[in-house]
C-alpha cells in the first residue's frame, strides 16, 4: 500500500472517529464489543494507520493522534447529550499508543525488508 493511500485511510479513520465522538448520541455507531474495547480498538486503528502513513514523522503523528484523543474528549463536554471522562480518555490513549507502537514496528520491519 502506498503512503498516499495510508494517509488517506488514516485521515478518513480519524474523521470517522471525530464524527462518532462529537455527533449526537443517537448517531453514534455501535458494535458488539464492550464500549471500552470499542474505544480502544478505534484509536488503535488510527494510531496504527498514522504510524504507517508517516513513518519518518512518528513523533508528529503520535502528537496528532494523542492530542486529538484529549481534544475530542474535551469537546464532548461542550455537548449536553455527551460526556467527556478521564477514564474514557485513558482507554483511548492506551489504544492509540498501542496502535502507534505496532505501526512503528511494522514500518521498521518493512524498511528493513526493503533494504535487503
Amino acid at each position: 500500500m502506498t503512503k498516499t493511500t495510508l494517509r488517506i485511510f488514516a485521515w478518513l479513520a480519524f474523521l470517522f472517529i471525530a464524527f462518532a465522538t462529537l455527533s449526537p448520541i443517537g448517531l453514534r455507531p455501535h458494535s458488539v464489543l464492550p464500549v471500552d474495547m470499542e474505544r480502544a480498538a478505534a484509536f488503535l486503528a488510527v494510531g496504527l494507520l498514522f504510524a504507517l502513513a508517516y513513518p519518518r514523522h512518528l513523533w508528529l503523528a503520535a502528537a496528532v493522534v494523542l492530542v486529538s484523543v484529549v481534544g475530542l474528549e474535551w469537546l464532548q463536554t461542550l455537548h449536553p447529550d455527551r460526556h467527556g471522562r478521564e477514564g474514557d480518555a485513558l482507554v483511548k490513549l492506551a489504544g492509540a499508543a498501542i496502535g502507534l507502537g505496532c505501526g512503528w514496528l511494522l514500518a521498521q520491519l518493512a524498511a528493513r525488508r526493503h533494504r535487503q
